[in-house]
């Protein structure tokens, strides 16, 4: 059959697969067995086509909604973070990656910046947050500012604005991604700002090993949400074969998976933030090992264990296929 014939026999069906697909296990076992049937013909006959792809991926949707379907409330809760957020994560590592090469480049830009100028870093921080770390640096105590509030209150407003913060980040996209890159360039340049001052006062690699106990976990939240609001823009400048609307709500939900798989980040870095950072007279040893936890578990999570998940699923799908087909 000619790919054009088998394209127009098949395609309301597929549609109907992808726009309205059922949400009865049973009923969504048989589309992905028919699914199978009809990717199994398209990889013997068109492999290299979009088609074959397009039936890729709308069979890969339709199984994880069989596997997400489960009654058991408690496997629901465990598949999200161990199977159905990072398969998401990997889909979507091509817009973190720009979050992330974005807000670098900021960052860089804004400690180049500092470094050349050092009026620049009373513009981004402003005079006041600049006149009292230096005062704190007289009186011998740099990172005094993480000391002056109450632990328990410090945890709850931190908490709050960095969900303020990565929220804004997130929604930003709807203005075709401008607003999340506007929110990664202020983010960043603070940062870059920030850092920067404190290599010039000769603090560069006490603030590392301060700062960057809860910064790790916080900083990785901000870049992470940017990828989120990537999604948005993206899904509003490039729809592809669906239709804007239809997009744009594949796409909000997607981010917002994504932004849920956040809420644990932001409660560690605000609890690190407010009860651990404190004590930055700790042991280097214990903040380094603070530190490097802190960024194993983003990398294993966001970029490791996302890829591990999609190679172990997709080895799941071609056994399924072939047995299937037999």
């Amino acid at each position: 059959m000619r790919e054009g014939l088998f394209l127009k026999k098949n395609i309301e069906k597929w549609k109907g697969y992808q726009y309205e697909s059922s949400s009865d296990p049973d009923e969504m076992a048989h589309e992905f067995t028919e699914l199978v049937n009809d990717l199994g013909y398209a990889k013997t006959f068109y492999p290299q086509s979009a088609v074959t792809q397009y039936l890729n991926g709308l069979a890969s949707k339709i199984y994880l909604g069989i596997y997400k379907n489960k009654r058991e409330d408690r496997s629901r809760l465990i598949t999200f973070w161990t199977t159905e957020l990072p398969l998401l994560v990997r889909r979507y590592h091509r817009e973190l990656l720009y979050s992330f090469l974005i807000f670098t480049v900021f960052a860089l830009m804004a400690a180049f910046s500092s470094a050349q100028d050092q009026t620049f870093v009373r513009g981004v921080l402003g005079d006041g947050y600049v006149e009292m770390t230096e005062d704190n640096i007289a009186k011998g105590d740099p990172f005094g500012v993480y000391k002056s509030m109450e632990p328990v209150t410090m945890f709850f407003t931190i908490a709050l604005n960095n969900i303020k913060v990565s929220f804004m980040v997130f929604i930003g996209g709807m203005l075709a991604s401008a607003g999340t890159i506007w929110m990664l360039f202020e983010n960043g340049m603070m940062l870059g700002s920030f850092q920067t001052f404190f290599f010039m006062k000769n603090l560069g690699w006490q603030s590392v090993l301060t700062v960057w106990i809860h910064g790790t976990l916080e900083i990785s939240a901000i870049i992470i949400s940017g990828g989120a609001g990537f999604i948005l823009g993206n899904s509003i400048l490039f729809p592809k074969t669906h239709r804007r609307l239809d997009s744009l709500k594949r796409s909000a939900r997607d981010g917002m998976k994504l932004m849920i798989g956040l809420v644990p980040i932001f409660i560690a870095a605000a609890f690190l933030e407010g009860f651990i950072t404190r004590y930055s007279s700790m042991p280097r040893p214990i903040s380094i090992s603070i530190l490097l936890l802190s960024l194993s578990f983003i990398v294993w999570y966001f970029i490791i264990f996302p890829i591990k998940v999609t190679r172990r699923v997709k080895s799941k799908m071609l056994l399924k296929t072939q047995t299937t087909q037999e």
